[in-house]
C-alpha cells in the first residue's frame, strides 16, 4: 500500500500580513497532479488543517476544491484529523456523512476507535486510527484518568488505539496512526503555535513504537524520531524566516505484509520562499536586480552602521516583498550593556545620519547643541519617571 503524508497546511495563514493563500493553492495543485500522475491509496492530513479554528472564506473555499478534486474526481480517500489550530467541532461537522464520497474526519474522541480500513490493490488490509490533538484536560475529563501532561495522556490514547488493533483487528491487518502532538528531542521551528509551557507538551515516541507507521503532525520540519516508521511530514510550505532551509514537501510511505518498508520525501516548492537576505544597502539593492527570485519573501539585515531614511522604500525597488527589516550593523562593536549607559549619544548620532541622509547637509553647530540639548533632557525625564 502506498499513501501521502502531510500535514500542517493551515489554509488561509497570514505572514506579516500577507495573505499566503495563493501560495498554498500553488502547492496544493502539485499535490493533486502527483496524484494524477501517481496513484496512491490514500492522502493523509495530520492536523492543522486550517491556520486558525474560525478559518476564513476563502480557505474554506479552497478546502472545499480540493477535496472535489482529489476524492470526487480522482477517488482517492483523504484521511483527516484536528491539529490545535483547528476548530475540531467545526472541522468535523458533517463527517459521518462524507465517509461514503472518501473524506474521514477524526475530530472527536468518540471516533478514535473506529479506524478507516483501505485495501490495496494486493489485498492488504491498513487500518488507519486518528488521534484528534487534544489537551491533557479534555482527556482527563473524557476518560476520567490522571493526565496531567500530554505525555500522560497520548500514553494513555495510545493504549487504547494498540488494544483495539490487537483485539479488533486480524493479524495481518497493519496500522497507521495518525496524530498532531510535540515528539520529545524533535526539532522546532518558530511559526509552531506552542502547546503547553514548561515542556509539558513532550510525548515519548515510546507510545508509538508498536504500530507500522504513524503519521505525525505539528512540527514543521520533516524529520524521523525514535523509528524510521514515526515521522513528521512537515507543514505544506515554509511559515517562517526560521524554515528557510528545510526542504518542504510530503512523504511517500510504502507498507507490505511484512510492515513499514519506506518513506520518500516528495518536494513541495511554493511560489515564493522564506529568505534572509544580509548585506549593506547598496550591495542588497544591486544583487537584486539580477536575482532571479526577487519575488521571495525577505526578511532583510541591513549591516550599514549609520542612519538610513525609508530603508524599506528604497529595498522595495529591488525587491517587492521585503517583509521584515532589521538593522544589526547599527549595533556593530557595541556592547550591549555598556549601550546603555551611551544611549543619550548614540541617539544623537543617529539623529545625525538621519538628518543628513534626509537634508543632503550637515546638522550646524547650533542646531546639534540644541538636539543634544533636548535628548539628554528626554533621557532625563526618562530615568525619573
Amino acid at each position: 500500500m502506498k499513501f501521502l503524508h502531510t500535514s500542517d497546511w493551515h489554509l488561509g495563514r497570514q505572514f506579516h500580513n500577507v495573505s499566503l493563500l495563493d501560495d498554498q493553492r500553488a502547492v496544493i495543485e502539485q499535490i493533486i497532479e502527483y496524484i494524477e500522475n501517481n496513484p496512491v491509496d490514500a492522502l493523509v492530513v495530520a492536523g492543522d488543517i486550517y491556520d486558525r479554528s474560525v478559518p476564513p472564506t476563502a480557505a474554506i473555499t479552497l478546502l472545499n476544491e480540493t477535496v472535489t478534486k482529489i476524492c470526487g474526481e480522482l477517488n482517492t480517500p483523504m484521511i483527516l484529523i484536528s491539529g490545535n489550530h483547528d476548530g475540531a467541532e467545526r472541522l468535523g461537522f458533517g463527517a459521518e456523512q462524507m465517509k461514503p464520497s472518501g473524506l474521514h474526519i477524526i475530530s472527536r474522541f468518540e471516533d478514535m476507535l473506529s479506524p478507516i480500513i483501505l485495501k490495496d490493490s494486493d489485498g492488504l488490509e491498513v487500518a488507519f486510527y486518528g488521534i484528534p490533538y487534544n489537551d491533557p484536560e479534555l482527556v482527563r475529563h473524557f476518560y476520567k484518568v490522571p493526565a496531567t501532561t500530554h505525555d500522560d495522556a497520548h500514553k494513555h490514547l495510545t493504549a487504547l488505539v494498540r488494544d483495539h488493533h490487537s483485539e479488533k483487528g486480524s493479524s495481518e491487518r497493519k496500522s497507521v496512526v495518525v496524530s498532531h502532538c510535540f515528539i520529545d528531542g524533535a526539532i522546532d521551528s518558530e511559526s509552531e503555535r506552542p502547546l503547553s509551557i514548561g515542556g509539558s507538551d513532550r510525548v515519548s515516541h515510546e507510545h508509538f513504537k508498536d504500530f507500522d507507521y504513524v503519521a505525525l503532525g505539528h512540527l514543521h520540519q520533516p524529520q524521523k524520531k525514535g523509528e524510521d516508521y514515526i515521522r513528521y511530514s512537515g507543514s505544506l510550505m515554509k511559515y517562517s524566516f526560521s524554515e528557510q532551509h528545510q526542504k518542504k514537501g510530503m512523504t511517500l510511505v510504502e507498507i507490505d505484509q511484512q510492515g513499514f518498508q519506506s518513506a520518500t520525501h516528495i518536494p513541495l516548492e511554493a511560489p515564493h520562499q522564506m529568505r534572509i537576505v544580509e548585506g549593506e544597502l547598496e550591495d542588497i539593492i544591486a544583487q537584486g536586480a539580477t536575482d532571479p527570485r526577487n519575488h521571495d519573501y525577505l526578511l532583510v539585515r541591513l549591516m550599514d552602521k549609520h542612519a538610513i531614511l525609508d530603508p524599506m522604500e528604497k529595498l522595495r525597488k529591488a525587491y517587492p516583498n521585503v517583509l521584515h527589516l532589521e538593522k544589526p550593523g547599527m549595533l556593530i562593536g557595541e556592547d550591549q550593556e555598556m549601550g546603555k549607559a551611551r544611549l543619550a549619544r548614540g541617539e544623537i548620532d543617529m539623529f545625525k545620519d538621519f538628518f543628513l541622509e534626509a537634508k543632503q547637509e550637515p546638522l550646524s553647530e547650533a542646531q546639534s547643541v540644541a538636539i543634544e540639548s533636548i535628548i539628554n533632557e528626554l533621557t532625563l525625564q526618562q530615568r525619573n519617571q
